[in-house]
């Protein structure tokens, strides 16, 4: 078989190919090197300013937690400076108030006073009458009324006496031979008896029982002022046409003015046609501890004035 002799071609269509995938090959490699350069400067120049700025917060955040830190610091001083001075002014106040209620009580002594010495006064320039002295403060009592009204406080301090208290009721009621009717208030003006309110309750034997059995158990706000009983008891049971004695049963005296009492009960127990009282008002007093003198200094005017007697029971 015949041998074909061919002829090369340096320039043919696969060396052509070739020489142009090359190039595209080295043209396509110098982008991609130059954009990431272009990239990666570009990166490099935001991290730095990031970082800059990350550094530059910092400083600023350390700055704002030192002045924070100090203004703490500062706030902590004042609020323990207004601490100790909210202190002193407490115990200012305390002090205030101490001497304010030590002032009062002064006066109120001394109005005390002022009432004894006019007492005595009056009673040095009476006129001597042929009559026996009555003894106000042991007894002499007169048991001729048909009604009669208790007023009792029912503070802490009487509560604590409270069976002491009951006791001397019922001695009261036991002494009127004639009771038509009776009524227990407390200092405030409460009744023990609410469906009673204005009206009497009958003296029979089995509703004493039952009274005092309420009365056991009675437990009512007091201000150990009797002002407020003794001027519901006035108005609602005080009549010209009966015979009523009121029994006022307390340890203490906790208002202010004596002569407001004295005056505002000479008022509502006066017979506007014969000037003479209403009601007869004795008093009862009871010892008990943490108490003071002073229902003792007014229930002696307050008798005295009102027909009535003071009793001053002992301590037992």
């Amino acid at each position: 078989m015949k041998r074909r002799n061919r002829t090369f071609e340096l320039f043919s269509l696969s060396f052509l190919d070739l020489i142009s995938c090359g190039f595209g090959a080295v043209v396509l490699l110098i982008l991609v090197s130059k954009t990431g350069e272009d990239v990666n400067n570009a990166t490099l120049e935001e991290a730095k300013e990031v970082l800059a700025m990350i550094t530059e917060v910092e400083r600023n955040v350390g700055v704002l937690e030192q002045e924070a830190e100090q203004r703490k610091g500062r706030i902590e001083s004042q609020s323990r400076l207004l601490d100790k001075l909210q202190n002193e002014r407490a115990l200012l106040a305390e002090k205030k108030s101490a001497a304010a209620a030590a002032d009062q009580k002064a006066e109120d002594d001394l109005e005390g006073l002022e009432l004894v010495e006019e007492s005595l006064n009056r009673a040095s320039i009476r006129p001597q009458m042929n009559v026996q002295k009555r003894d106000d403060e042991v007894g002499g009592i007169p048991v001729d009324s048909d009604y009669i009204l208790f007023i009792v406080d029912t503070s802490g301090s009487m509560q604590r006496i409270w069976n002491r208290v009951m006791a001397e009721m019922k001695n009261v009621l036991a002494i009127h031979p004639q009771v038509k009717g009776f009524q227990i208030l407390n200092d405030n003006g409460v009744h023990l008896i609410s469906s009673y309110n204005g009206k009497w309750i009958p003296d029979t034997a089995s509703r004493r029982d039952n009274v005092f059995k309420a009365f056991a158990g009675w437990r009512s706000n007091s201000n150990s002022s009797p002002v407020e009983g003794l001027e519901v008891a006035l108005k609602k049971y005080a009549r010209p046409n009966i015979k009523l004695s009121i029994y006022i049963f307390g340890d203490d005296y906790t208002g202010g003015s004596y002569n407001d009492v004295i005056d505002r009960l000479q008022i509502l127990n006066t017979n506007k046609l014969t000037g003479k009282p209403l009601a007869r008002v004795h008093a009862v007093g009871f010892i008990s501890q943490g108490v003071s003198g002073r229902f003792g200094v007014l229930m002696r005017e307050v008798t005295k004035r009102n027909d009535g007697t003071f009793l001053a029971l002992p301590k037992n």
